[in-house]
Parts: structure tokens; C-alpha cells; sequence
């Protein structure tokens, strides 16, 4: 059964990827999807029969690398840990799959597409699944790879080559801390075995090694080595500015990475490797301090975005920090449960957000649209839904709410039951960017759905005026404006998908609650999280301060009705405050400016030593000495000496003369010199 699950997805891919052309787009999409779809299935009894019943078990496929003591299989472990993972992939994965089928019906390349979405959903389940570091690599570098080709699945763009560009480049730094992470493992433990490390690792606490003039703590230099990895694939601050710039590619493609595989990998890495982090003390903390931080940073940034998915991708990098701030302080379970339960709504929004972008005819641009709800209504009601979710909706006390006010909630819980400073450090900033998610969210939602159409409704000058948007759009948007009676509703296929996933984000965190973080959590987990000696998963406490309870509820509250006033009842203010341009907008607006910092601590001196490299060393030296100088002047000598071959006795004479000539002149010469 769980061979069939991980390799299902890769027949499909196979199929459509190699005979695509012969079977046709709409055979490779029926059996990517289907096969999909039965993965799907068995994932889902795979979950009740391994978190419920205790079946866990690995699944060993062939023998894979021996060397000398060294042995590496190719087995599939699957735990609880895995089983919850399964679901999410699979499970988002093949609604993805049903989406497309409607959302890229007019895409010539569906074939293809197809084929890198199944493959991407593979390399994800090797990841999920593996038993060792090695095997674990090996999915890690896969969904890179899958990333890479769907991003830039449009590839006559340049925005959508210079994306998939930028994912795979800032993603290869993480992932050399991630092999360098791996290589200490194998030098320190001797193996990658999952179940050796974390057996042996409670033996080298305290001890360190000898590096330069400083003796390192081994424990907390593997886990940070690990989680340097985790931050590249998880977009965490500092590795992040890849996976805005995802959104280029299609938008399955952009609710696939940010809801079910590549970004949720770094958390799920840290979750397994929790035997190890639990260990180290220091490395918790740097954990929690990224993560934190990056939840408030791409939370301040989603404030001022225009583009309906950049806003949702900033969405995912906070609240991926969010999770990482959950690992950090131990809580393991609750940065699990709010990975599973954003995949509902995660992917509903990126999805729901591609139904307003198909029915605006492929626009991004939220300054120009308004008023869609009565156009599009199923769409606003999803996003609606996932909008809910995401903010965290919720009745404290009462345990009612949208999936994300269980577990984001539980999260900023986790953060102030800490005794650290950094702990305390992570409840704040969580607590903040509960409240810029709520502005954010709603901010996008009243302007895509509510207000005036802002749209074929205004005049050429209102359309473009920074006086009636939040500034003038660029000039590659300013294309013919739409028609409000040309919006419409997705087509089924598209609007399925939606509505099983809008159940999953309003029902799923209080059916699992009790699961995950509650008191039926240990035997849920059964061991599959820290567990090493006397340091299994304990539940959360229950009892907060009310006061605690309160903080994200009022918070979020306060972000709605900001959004409210400034885009309902005052929506010329927004316009008014981004003319001033002032330097907290600007800030924001411009992503704190870590693009334009790459750009020149990296970028230019990078392009500077290619052009020196070129022009200098390929030009002037290499070609200099070689082609256009030694060499060239040989072949001038060489066409000299050919003109001398005439064919006339009396040229041959006068050259035999003046050798002769030049000869005696020599002879004379030096003899007298003697």
C-alpha cells in the first residue's frame, strides 16, 4: 500500500511526461489526476490505520548504497509524523490535479504540466517517507528540481525563467547547509539511519569538537546546520525572497508549493529531527528567533501588496514562521497541527484567488478590480471561508472556530507558556502579526470583492490616477480595462475543489484538535516526535491566562476593522497616504529592501567579476596570448613564408643569394668581432 502511495504519482508523471504527445492533453490529465486521487485514498486510510491504530511500520524497497560499513536503503518509514503528511500531500495534491484540469484547459503544454506536477507530488513523498538522511536528500533535492521546471513552466517569459531562476539559486544556499548538516551526522554517528542518530545522540551532549580557535557544541552545530536547510526550502527571513517571486508560475503551481510540498519540507525536517533539536537548547532558540521574525516580517509586508497572490505568498512565509516558532519552543505538535490545517486553507486561497484571476481574464492587479462579489459569488464565499481560517476566527472559551484559530492560536500559546526570554520574544511578535494577517487578509478581500469596480467603470485618467488607487499602475498593466458583465464564474472543475477544501479549513482544526495538541496527543504522535529518553510529546497545557486567550481574537479584530474603514468607508484615504510615500510605507512596500540589498552585496559584485573574468581574463589574456596574439601572429609568419612559394627559378635565385649574402655578412661580422 504505501509503495502504491509514493509511486503512483510517478507513473502518472511518466506516462504523461513520455507519451503525452501520443495519448493526448486530455488522457494525461485523466490519469495523473485518477492515479492521484487513488494515492489520495490510500493516504487517508494509511492515516487512520498508522495515528489511530498504531500500525506503523517501514517498508523496506531495495538495498540502495553500501560502502564498507556504510549502508543506505531505499525503505519508506512511515510513522505518524509521515502518516499526517501523506495526507496533506497527497490529499492537496490531487485537488490541485482536478483544478488544473479546468484552469489550464486552453494551455497547449498540459501534458507536460501535468507531468511536473505529479513528479513534483513524488518527490515529495520520497521526502515525507525516507528513513534516512541520504534517502531524505534525495526528495529534498527533487522538489527543488520540480519547483524549478513549474515555476518556469511559462518559460517564454523572462519574469517566469529569472523566478524559477532565483528559487533554485537561493534554495542551493540552504541546501549546502542542509548536506554540510548531513556529512556531520555521518562523521560524528557513522550512519543516516533516522532511528541510530536518535538513539545515540543523547550521548554527546555537552561534547563539542575543535573548530578554528572555538570548541563547538556538536548537537547544536548539526541542528543548525540542518535548519539552515529548513530556512532555504521553508523560505524563512534571510532565504526568503524566492517564494514571492513563485507566484510567476500557474496558479495550481503556486498553491501546490505553498500549501502541501516544498515549503512545508523545512518544517516537517525540524519536526523529525526533534529528537536531535530537543537536545540543544541553543539551537531551539535560533529557531524560534527565525521564526518569529520571519512571521512579523512577511507579515508587515503583506500590508502594502497589490498583486491578489503576492499578498497569499506572503501569507505562507509567515505563517510558516509561525510553525517554526512552535518547533522552537518545543511544540512540536502544534507547529504539525497548524502545517495540516493552513494545507486546507492555504491552498483554498491560492485557489480561490485563481478563480478571481481567471474570471478577470488572467489580471493580478487588485487595484483593478471591486465589486466581484455579486459576479463571482461561490469564489467570494470561498475566500471568504479561507480568510476566516487564516485569521484565525474564532469564539475563545467556547472552542468555535475556522481551522487556523486552533492552531495558530495554539501556537502564540506554546510561545507564552515558555520560561526563555526568546520565548517571550516569539509570543510578541506572533501576537503583532496576528494582527497584520487580519489587515492584510481583509485588506484583500474588500478590495477584490466589495467597493466599486474599479474596472471599465472608470475613465482612462480615474483608471490610472494615483489619486484613486494606492499609486499609478505600471505601464506593462495599463492593457484594455474589463467589462464587469465579461466577469464569470469558474467552471466546475475549478469550483469542486473549492468547496472540499472550504470543509477542511472551517472543520478541521476542531475535529483534530484533541489529536494533535490535546490530551489524546501522545498516543496520537506514538512517539514519531522527540522521542528520545524521558522526552516524549507531552500535551499542551489548557489553561491560559484569559487575558491570553483574548490577545489573538481582539487583535484579529482590530485588523478587520482597520481594513473596513480604510477600504469601505474611507477608501480615497489608502490612495492618499502611498502619494505622501513616506518612509515606513516605503519600507514595507518595498520588502524592507532585502532585494535591493542582495542585489548589491551579491548581484552586481557577481556580474562585476564575470564582466572583469570575460573582458580581462577570457579577452585580453587567454584570446590576447592566444588566438588573437601568439597564434595569430604564427599565421602571419605562415602567410609570409607561403608567398615565397612562387614557382619562379629567378625568385628562388634571388632568395638563394641573399641567404648567401646574409650568411657571408655573418661570418665576416663575427670573425671580426674575434
Amino acid at each position: 500500500m504505501y509503495a502504491a502511495i509514493v509511486f503512483l504519482p510517478l507513473l502518472g508523471s511518466a506516462i504523461a511526461g513520455l507519451f503525452g504527445r501520443f495519448i493526448g492533453a486530455r488522457v494525461s490529465e485523466l490519469v495523473t489526476t485518477v492515479l492521484l486521487f487513488v494515492s489520495a485514498a490510500l493516504s487517508c486510510y494509511a492515516f487512520y490505520d498508522v495515528c489511530f491504530l498504531g500500525h506503523g511500520q517501514t517498508v523496506r524497497i531495495a538495498q540502495w548504497i553500501t560502502s564498507g560499513d556504510f549502508e543506505a536503503d531505499w525503505a519508506l518509514h512511515v510513522d505518524s509524523l509521515t502518516a499526517v503528511m501523506l495526507v496533506v500531500v497527497t490529499g492537496v495534491s490531487s485537488l490541485v490535479h482536478l483544478y488544473s484540469v479546468g484552469y489550464m484547459h486552453e494551455d497547449p503544454g498540459r501534458p507536460r504540466f501535468f507531468s511536473y506536477l505529479s513528479l513534483f507530488t513524488f518527490a515529495m513523498l520520497m521526502l515525507v517517507t525516507s528513513d534516512n538522511f541520504l534517502q531524505m536528500f534525495f526528495g529534498w533535492e527533487g522538489v527543488g528540481l520540480a519547483s524549478y521546471l513549474l515555476i518556469g513552466f511559462w518559460y517564454e517569459r523572462p519574469s517566469a525563467n529569472a523566478a524559477a531562476m532565483k528559487a533554485f539559486v537561493v534554495n542551493r544556499v540552504g541546501d549546502f547547509g542542509f548536506m554540510l548538516g548531513i556529512f556531520a551526522v555521518f562523521f560524528i554517528f557513522g550512519t543516516l539511519d533516522f532511528d541510530s542518530v536518535f538513539h545515540a545522540a543523547p550521548h554527546f551532549v555537552g561534547k563539542t569538537f575543535h573548530f578554528g580557535s572555538w570548541n563547538v557544541d556538536i548537537l547544536t552545530t548539526i541542528c543548525i546546520l540542518l535548519f539552515i536547510g529548513a530556512m532555504g526550502k521553508s523560505a524563512q527571513i534571510g532565504l526568503h525572497t524566492w517564494l514571492p517571486d513563485a507566484m510567476e508560475g500557474p496558479t495550481p503551481v503556486s498553491a501546490l508549493i505553498h500549501a502541501a510540498t516544498m515549503v512545508t519540507a523545512g518544517v516537517f525536517l525540524v519536526c523529525r529531527c526533534s529528537p536531535l533539536f530537543q537536545l540543544s537548547p541553543t539551537a531551539l532558540a535560533f529557531v524560534t528567533f527565525i521564526g518569529a521574525t520571519t512571521a512579523f516580517f512577511a507579515a508587515s509586508v503583506g500590508l502594502f501588496q497589490n498583486d491578489i497572490k503576492r499578498v497569499i505568498a506572503y501569507s505562507t512565509c509567515s505563517q510558516l514562521g509561525y510553525m517554526f516558532a512552535a518547533a522552537g519552543v518545543s511544540a512540536y505538535g502544534a507547529a504539525m497541527f497548524h502545517l495540516f490545517t493552513h494545507a486546507f486553507f492555504k491552498a483554498l486561497l491560492f485557489l480561490a484567488a485563481g478563480s478571481v484571476i481567471t474570471a478577470m481574464h488572467h489580471e493580478q492587479d487588485m487595484r483593478k478590480m471591486g465589486g466581484l462579489w455579486r459576479q463571482i459569488p461561490f469564489t467570494w464565499a470561498m475566500m471568504l471561508i479561507g480568510n476566516l481560517a487564516l485569521t484565525g476566527f474564532g469564539i475563545p472559551f467556547l472552542h468555535i472556530g475556522a481551522a487556523g484559530f486552533f492552531s495558530k492560536d495554539a501556537i502564540i500559546d506554546a510561545d507564552f507558556a515558555g520560561r526563555t526570554g526568546m520565548d517571550h520574544y516569539a509570543f510578541i511578535l506572533t501576537a503583532i502579526a496576528a494582527l497584520m494577517t487580519s489587515f492584510y487578509s481583509w485588506r484583500q478581500f474588500l478590495m477584490t470583492f466589495h467597493g466599486r469596480y474599479r474596472g471599465a467603470d472608470a475613465d482612462e485618467h480615474e483608471y490610472y490616477s494615483s489619486s484613486h488607487t494606492e499609486e499609478a499602475l505600471p505601464v506593462h498593466h495599463k492593457h484594455e480595462p474589463l467589462p464587469l458583465s465579461a466577469v464569470h464564474e469558474s467552471p466546475l472543475s475549478m469550483l469542486a475543489p473549492l468547496a472540499v477544501l472550504a470543509v477542511g479549513a472551517l472543520f478541521a482544526g476542531a475535529i483534530f484538535d484533541e489529536y494533535f495538541i490535546g490530551a489524546h496527543s501522545a498516543a496520537f504522535w506514538h512517539g514519531a516526535i522527540a522521542a528520545i529518553a524521558g522526552n516524549g510529546l507531552k500535551p499542551m497545557p489548557s489553561e491560559f491566562p484569559a487575558w491570553v486567550e483574548l490577545t489573538p481574537v481582539v487583535l484579529t479584530a482590530i485588523g478587520f476593522l482597520i481594513a473596513f474603514y480604510y477600504y469601505i468607508l474611507h477608501p480615497a484615504l489608502p490612495a492618499k497616504m502611498a502619494a505622501r510615500r513616506g518612509l515606513l510605507y516605503l519600507f514595507l512596500y518595498n520588502k524592507w529592501y532585502f532585494d535591493e540589498l542582495y542585489n548589491f552585496l551579491f548581484v552586481r559584485p557577481a556580474l562585476w567579476l564575470g564582466r572583469v573574468l570575460w573582458k580581462v581574463g577570457d579577452g585580453r589574456v587567454i584570446d590576447g596570448l592566444g588566438p588573437d596574439g601568439i597564434s595569430a601572429r604564427v599565421l602571419d609568419a605562415t602567410r609570409g613564408a607561403i608567398r615565397l612559394q612562387s614557382g619562379y627559378v629567378y625568385q628562388y635565385a634571388f632568395v638563394m643569394i641573399v641567404g648567401v649574402v646574409a650568411l657571408a655578412t655573418w661570418f665576416i661580422w663575427t670573425g671580426a668581432i674575434r
